[in-house]
């Protein structure tokens, strides 16, 4: 098959940053070991990349969500590294984990019967110290059964370690009290946010997750955590306006005089969402170009007023220092990783 033409849209994904922010936040940890939360295609930045450099930056412990992420990761690395953290639905997942290797995290006592009556083995076990998402209810955590498991990693997850939050504490003592009774080879309940938390959070193995890719959740991760992603567009078009001419969707900007402005190859389908709106700008050479009117499904137009040599071809930046997107947009940092399209040349 003819090979495609040259994309409009290429995303450069930093993998020594994204290796710096590993050994950062497992200095972080103290005496823990940091691992890392490659689900969803390593935070859409690409698994195939970010894998292989997490695992040369000395990651040794990986962790999806779904089963059918195990694949991609475990081409790169072994694959009983690799926990799933939806755990077990069908005997089918059992039968699974046991052919590839990777364990299962055990979310409740049914889980931990399926596991137990397929076979048994090495699995992880996830506590809800409060958080109400998937997890062993601490009112079931002296159960018997539990007992009965080969655990290798008992862990829980933090609600609010983005915030100075009581609730924090609260999960801290949970899960304190979880681990009393429920044998586990090693301890984990630090996210990227919580690694910022302290000691007392980080006990054996860190999760990092947001922060690998550039997020920064908590104040004390500021200057510490590089920048990973940067998605560029390229111009497909220049057009001269008119005063009074309207661009885009319902006409939502009309120009006040005459200006020269840029068609540009991106819109909501590739992750730049509608919420971007009338703060939001591209750059060039650090020189902020304003949307003018709506984001459409593949094309935004930019004032080009401050950047007159730009032709078409040419690409602009789009600004994704996480922190300040999250501002703009009203996206969370987490939605603006896992949102970018699959139309970006990595």
């Amino acid at each position: 098959m003819t090979d495609a033409p040259p994309p409009t849209l290429r995303l450069r994904v930093d993998t020594d940053a994204l290796a710096a922010n590993w050994r950062a936040l497992d200095a972080m940890s103290g005496s823990a070991q940091a691992g890392a939360a490659v689900k969803a295609d390593c935070y859409g930045l690409g698994v195939e990349r970010c894998v292989l450099a997490l695992h040369q930056a000395g990651a040794r412990n990986f962790f999806v969500a779904h089963w059918s992420e195990v694949a991609g990761v475990a081409a790169h690395v072994d694959p009983r590294s690799i926990s799933v953290l939806h755990g077990l639905m069908h005997e089918d997942d059992a039968h699974y984990a046991r052919a590839v290797g990777a364990r299962p995290v055990i979310n409740s006592l049914q889980q931990a019967r399926l596991w137990r009556d397929s076979g048994g083995g090495p699995c992880d076990a996830m506590v809800d110290s409060g958080i109400n998402r998937l997890g062993v209810a601490m009112a079931d955590v002296g159960e018997p059964l539990l007992q009965q498991l080969e655990i290798v990693t008992l862990m829980s997850h933090l609600a609010n370690a983005d915030e100075d939050s009581a609730m924090n504490a609260r999960q801290l003592l949970a899960f304190q009290q979880a681990k009393e009774v429920i044998p586990h080879q090693r301890l984990s309940l630090a996210n990227s946010a919580g690694i910022a938390l302290g000691g007392d959070f980080t006990f054996d193995l860190t999760r990092p997750g947001l922060s690998l890719y550039g997020g920064i959740p908590r104040g004390e991760l500021r200057g510490v955590i590089r920048q990973v992603a940067f998605p560029q567009a390229a111009i497909m078009q220049i057009r001269q306006l008119s005063a009074g001419d309207r661009v885009g969707y319902n006409g939502e900007f009309t120009a006040e005089r005459a200006m020269r402005a840029g068609v540009i190859s991106l819109g909501y389908a590739d992750g730049f969402l509608r919420s971007w709106g009338a703060m939001g700008a591209l750059e060039h050479r650090g020189r902020a170009l304003p949307l003018l009117g709506k984001v459409s499904m593949d094309m935004v137009v930019v004032d080009l007023t401050r950047a007159p040599e730009l032709g078409e071809g040419d690409w602009l930046d789009v600004p994704y220092y996480l922190p300040e997107a999250a501002a703009i947009s009203g996206l969370s940092q987490y939605e603006l990783l896992t949102v970018l399209g699959q139309r970006f040349a990595r």
